[in-house]
């Protein structure tokens, strides 16, 4: 059994994997298992693995779990001490194993990891999905080095040092298999988006490391299951940010966060009607609801947790800097202002 599983979960994804697959196969076997768990596609995504990668370990889930939910059933199958969690639409680069997993077996209180992530098409460019790690500011709003909002900057090597972050993408998570575990892997509650978010802010609270190791490459198409301009998507966001906000933010920051964040979340969604996208600002409001309606099985959720001042969190606010400051890039905020 080799220590690290390279993990793949796939929906309705055939073309990523005959696009990518062989990629990843010729660049990672050699070092570790790679495994394929269908969330219960409809295209030809499991004849094509077994008939055209017999080599690669297969997973069937009897249903669609999305993301949270499709790994938390696949990885009670995988047998490793390290799990790679890698989306079917990436593209992986030489050797971009092997200095992840020698980080993480150097520290045992180090969880989570991730590669620095480019652009598929833009090749220099900084991908949406994680940059060169992710942050979060004190009202829930994440970024990444390389990445505020839409503002993506080109990789010049500004950010190649190895270094603490608050979330690790999880379009490429490594992860230690027991941690994951001993956490109750991703809250199946999220479906998808921002369930990583979440699961790196448990981790830290509960006295783990969240790391980025810019050695790794690879680089991430994205928006492959979800576009990015869909309503699905910004419900999703919305819904799961302000339950992630909820579960695991600090008990003397909860009251003044959330009265912040609806008047926030207000002026997102008035600024989603006049842009012409009324799907979205319904959006905003059915997240809304979600949380009030769920309020009751969230409480529970927090108090089944730990709550601490966490590392690496953005005391200042991304919103007013980006666009009131207009600062679009990670270097040029106040770094004094991260925990």
């Amino acid at each position: 059994m080799k220590k690290t599983a390279v993990v793949i979960l796939n929906y309705n994804g055939s073309e990523f994997l005959k696009k990518f697959l062989p990629t990843v196969l010729s660049k990672s076997a050699s070092v570790a298992e790679v495994v394929v768990a269908d969330n219960h596609s409809t295209d030809d995504s499991v004849a094509l693995l077994q008939h055209s990668f017999p080599e690669v370990t297969l997973i069937q889930i009897d249903e669609n779990r999305g993301y949270a939910g499709g790994y938390n059933a696949a990885l009670q199958q995988v047998k490793a001490s390290y799990y790679v969690l890698l989306n079917s639409d990436i593209e992986v680069t030489e050797h971009w194993i092997e200095p992840v997993i020698e980080l993480m077996e150097r520290d045992h209180f180090l969880a989570a990891c991730q590669p620095k992530i480019r652009s598929y098409y833009q090749r220099e460019s900084f991908e949406y999905a994680g940059g060169s790690g992710g942050f979060i500011d004190h009202m829930g709003y994440p970024f990444c080095r390389g990445r505020i909002f839409q503002s993506l900057e080109n990789d010049r090597g500004q950010y190649d040092d190895v270094q603490e972050i608050f979330w690790a993408s999880g379009a490429c998570l490594f992860v230690k298999a027991d941690i994951f575990h001993q956490l109750g892997g991703f809250d199946e509650d999220f479906f998808a988006h921002m369930e990583e978010i979440d699961f790196c802010w448990r981790a830290k609270n509960s006295g783990y490391k969240v790391m980025v190791q810019p050695q790794s490459v690879v680089y991430h198409i994205g928006g492959g299951t979800l576009p990015k301009s869909s309503a699905r998507k910004t419900y999703l966001n919305f819904r799961n940010n302000f339950s992630l906000l909820y579960k695991n933010i600090e008990a003397n920051k909860l009251f003044l966060t959330f009265v912040m964040r609806l008047i926030l979340d207000g002026i997102a969604g008035i600024k989603f009607l006049l842009e012409g996208h009324p799907a979205d600002f319904w959006a905003v409001i059915k997240a809304h609801f979600y949380f009030y309606k769920n309020w009751g099985h969230l409480k529970r959720k927090r108090k089944s947790l730990p709550h601490k001042k966490t590392n690496c969190m953005y005391e200042g606010s991304i919103v007013f800097d980006h666009y009131l400051l207009r600062k679009k890039k990670f270097s040029q905020l106040n770094h004094q202002k991260i925990s």
